[in-house]
């Protein structure tokens, strides 16, 4: 784990392994790292998973398996920010598969109901244009929206 920056903690009920290897499958620039096992001394069964590091493009994560207390919700969510519709088709279909669901303006929750916004990110430009017509444009194209569109998004923001 690195010395410097930020390490994101992920909660699970008994899947930290399974939600490791899952998301390193989904990024490039990805790998497991050091995995933790119960001993004897417990609280859980000896040889249970405890925690997983991982990397996942390029950002450090740790899996702990903490239990039932605490579920994901859209308060806390990762955007992936896409250089084209091709990645944003690539990314939507892995996190919603399995058990994930889409959902408005290109947020979506994956199979262990962690938060995801896969966004291109042009739009981040466009929504910020100091043309208000064209941000407003490319907004309300953007609220229109499930899995984003990138070439109506560019259409709106254009007003074609």
């Amino acid at each position: 784990m690195p010395a410097n920056g930020f390490t994101t903690c992920l909660w699970f009920d008994g899947q930290a392994e399974e939600a490791a290897h899952y998301y390193v499958s989904v990024f490039k620039n990805s790998s497991i790292g050091r995995i933790a096992r119960y001993t004897e001394a417990g609280p859980g069964p000896a040889g249970s998973v405890v925690t997983v590091e991982f990397v996942a493009n390029g950002q450090h994560f740790v899996a702990v398996n903490g239990g039932p207390q605490f579920k994901f919700n859209e308060a806390i969510s990762f955007q992936i920010l896409c250089e084209d519709q091709a990645e944003i088709d690539h990314y939507w279909s892995k996190l919603t598969e399995g058990g994930g669901e889409g959902g408005p303006c290109g947020w979506l929750k994956d199979r262990y109901g962690v938060s995801w916004q896969v966004v291109p990110g042009r739009l981040l430009d466009m929504m910020t244009d100091s043309d208000a017509e064209k941000a407003g444009r490319a907004a309300k194209a953007m609220l229109s929206m499930g899995k984003l569109d990138l070439p109506a998004l560019e259409k709106a923001y254009a007003g074609e």
